[in-house]
């Protein structure tokens, strides 16, 4: 059973944290989404592609990070593995095809 706040004030925190839960929730879906929108550009071959969706990517983690839905740690965290994912991927490739040529 959920907890029936009896105060005004309670009610009014508990108005107020269902809103701040809510959006929470859009900003995590959002970054979720981006990220996992991120990884597959990443692991196909269109560089282009790749940039554009790590840049979306990045976009999305920051500002979640200044609304204070994630800490800034975590988010330099996740861009720093998906950056060197990108750069693993997609450097390597262009090496190799320098190499070979």
């Amino acid at each position: 059973m959920p907890h029936i706040p009896v105060h005004p004030s309670a009610e009014k925190r508990h108005r107020q944290s269902l809103k701040r839960q809510q959006r929470n929730r859009a900003i995590k879906t959002r970054v979720r989404t981006a990220s996992k929108n991120a990884i597959e550009a990443i692991e196909g071959s269109d560089k282009q592609a790749a940039a554009n969706a790590l840049k979306t990517a990045m976009k999305v983690l920051y500002k979640a990070a200044s609304k204070g839905t994630l800490r800034k740690n975590t988010v330099a965290r996740k861009v720093a593995r998906l950056s060197r994912r990108y750069h693993r991927t997609h450097e390597a490739a262009k090496s190799e095809g320098a190499a070979q040529s």
